[in-house]
């Protein structure tokens, strides 16, 4: 075990990417509908880790808890402010009535069990998982004109009451949010996120990873004309509003140009390319369709377009198309529209907005033709645009610095706050300037997955072995009021939310009951439920409120008991 024990103090990290491996490979059991899930389980085998001694440094977990909160709020950016209004209502009571439900039970418990000062306010800061309290309470045990051995004393008991309490405070809240929340709506995160998301797309289809229609809207086909007679601006005009354009012609085994004046004759090789229906209806008047032919493969691409062209910008996509010249939109079509993300449905009254994506099919030359004119081509990439995102971090932890005084009370986002607000905004400004900020959906995954787990692993390796040295030392009482503590406002907040402001969506009630107790563990869990990121928006708004509602504690916690 001194072996073991040796290792892990040498190099701390091995303990850390032990609790991620063991604790998720514990979390994917399943016990009936109870599951554990990879950060809870991460969480306990850190404490068991904890054990033996490990000591980390507290600046790693500053760092992955950044990068967690930073990579939530810059998904959800673009989402988060076009929620914001009369519909966050909800949201804002939500944190109210938890901050108030855990402020009378600290104070009821205290009162009731003769804790003193201290420990009860480090009861708020565990149970809540809220350590902004440690500070805002030993600053108001410093103004009670004790004698500095009292107030150290006291101080030392907000440390004590913290560590006995944080990890159940962390493992409790994931339990309620994942497991007892869908009890009671008798929904499941998962399949609630998935028809939140197909209401915000309005009934439009969006496909998966490898999927696509069996019979796609765009196609193209060759034929071999049996009667000629007709020009290329004929047949392009006579398809459903010119939804066919003639790619290529063959003529006597070598290739025409293709101009709107060419004459088709008999036996041309004719490839077209449109909407299906229109490819079709075309085809069938030419002649026969051909399986292949020599010289009449083209290569055709679809790529996304930033529409910044200040003509194209508040105004109906009708129009738009109306007024645009038919040379320059020759053989583009659209293939679809996304706004701050989100797929929308295109047709003639659809109003094109500042920051707007539109999708493009056609050939390289054609694409580029109209991009020159609407906006620029968004090429893939699999690079982080870090000079983009490490000043969003460097911004976001500087606002966490600063600190505004309500009286004698400091208010601070600190660096969790700072760093989901800088994440808000950059994700929202990336989703108006598409050209920077690029961060690839699977860097952006890692980064929140690796950032909350490994922070919840170094909260358990740093307090573990204290809280349970403490608990055998001064009995096991002070533990169960913290599990009150946890437990308690969470129903409260739950219930209230449920009966009285009538959620009727889980993912989204999951997200923002998490963001009510700034259960960023809890949090995680839902995301990982949910699938996708509808429980994002709801959490930002609960979160930052909760961040100086629960932090409001620390002195009103001193002051009543």
């Amino acid at each position: 075990m001194d072996f073991i024990q040796g290792i892990l103090n040498q190099s701390p990290e091995i303990a850390l990417f032990l609790s991620l491996a063991v604790g998720y490979w514990i979390g994917k059991f399943r016990f009936g509908s109870f599951q554990l899930g990879g950060v809870a389980g991460s969480l306990l085998v850190a404490v068991l880790i904890s054990q033996l001694g490990v000591q980390i440094d507290s600046g790693i977990k500053a760092v992955l808890f950044a990068l967690f909160i930073y990579a939530v709020g810059f998904e959800s950016g673009p989402q988060f402010f076009r929620s914001l209004g009369r519909q966050s209502i909800r949201e804002i009571l939500m944190a109210a009535v938890m901050a108030v439900s855990a402020l009378l039970t600290v104070v009821v418990i205290a009162r009731v069990f003769d804790l003193d000062k201290g420990l009860a306010a480090g009861l708020a800061a565990g149970g809540l998982t809220q350590s902004a309290i440690i500070g805002t309470a030993g600053s108001a045990i410093e103004k009670l004109g004790l004698a500095a051995d009292e107030v150290q004393r006291l101080q030392g008991n907000v440390a004590i009451g913290y560590a006995v309490t944080y990890i159940f405070g962390s493992f409790g809240a994931i339990i309620l949010c994942v497991n007892v929340l869908p009890w009671l709506t008798r929904r499941g995160i998962r399949e609630d996120a998935q028809q939140a998301e197909a209401e915000q797309l309005a009934g439009l289809h969006v496909y998966g990873v490898g999927e696509q229609p069996a019979a796609p809207e765009l196609i193209g086909r060759i034929y071999q004309v049996s009667q000629g007679g007709r020009s290329v601006e004929a047949i392009e005009s006579s398809a459903f509003g010119g939804a066919v354009t003639v790619e290529r012609i063959r003529r006597d085994g070598a290739i025409v140009g293709v101009e709107p004046s060419v004459e088709l004759v008999e036996g041309d090789v004719v490839l077209l390319v449109g909407r299906r229906a229109g490819v079709v209806e075309i085809g069938e008047g030419l002649g026969k369709e051909l399986q292949n032919a020599e010289d009449m493969d083209v290569v055709m691409v679809s790529q996304d377009i930033a529409i910044t062209n200040p003509e194209f910008l508040k105004r109906p996509a009708g129009e738009i198309l109306a007024k645009t010249a038919t040379t320059l939109r020759h053989g583009v079509y659209i293939v679809g529209l996304r706004r701050t993300g989100t797929p929308l449905a295109l047709d003639a009254d659809t109003v094109i907005q500042p920051g707007d994506v539109v999708t493009l099919y056609g050939t390289p030359k054609d694409v580029q033709r109209v991009a020159t004119i609407a906006g620029p081509i968004l090429a893939p990439s699999d690079k982080t645009d870090f000079v983009f995102h490490g000043l969003g971090l460097a911004v976001g932890l500087l606002i966490g610095l600063l600190v505004v005084r309500a009286g004698s009370i400091p208010l601070t986002l600190g660096s969790g706050g700072g760093a989901l607000l800088a994440g808000l905004l950059f994700g929202w400004y990336r989703s108006r300037k598409h050209t920077l900020g690029n961060m690839p959906t699977g860097a952006s995954t890692l980064l929140r997955d690796l950032g909350l787990a490994g922070f919840v692993v170094v909260i358990g390796l740093q307090t573990g072995q204290q809280a349970v040295t403490t608990i055998m030392d001064q009995g096991i009482s002070l533990f169960f009021f913290g599990v009150v503590v946890t437990v308690l406002p969470l129903m409260i907040t739950m219930l209230f939310g449920w009966y009285v402001l009538r959620y009727d969506n889980t993912a989204i009630f999951a997200g923002a009951l998490s963001g009510s107790r700034s259960a960023n563990p809890a949090f995680g869990e839902v995301l990982d439920k949910a699938g996708n990121s509808v429980p994002t928006t709801p959490f930002a708004i609960t979160y930052a409120l909760a961040n100086v509602f629960l932090t409001l504690l620390g002195p009103l916690v001193v002051a009543f008991t």
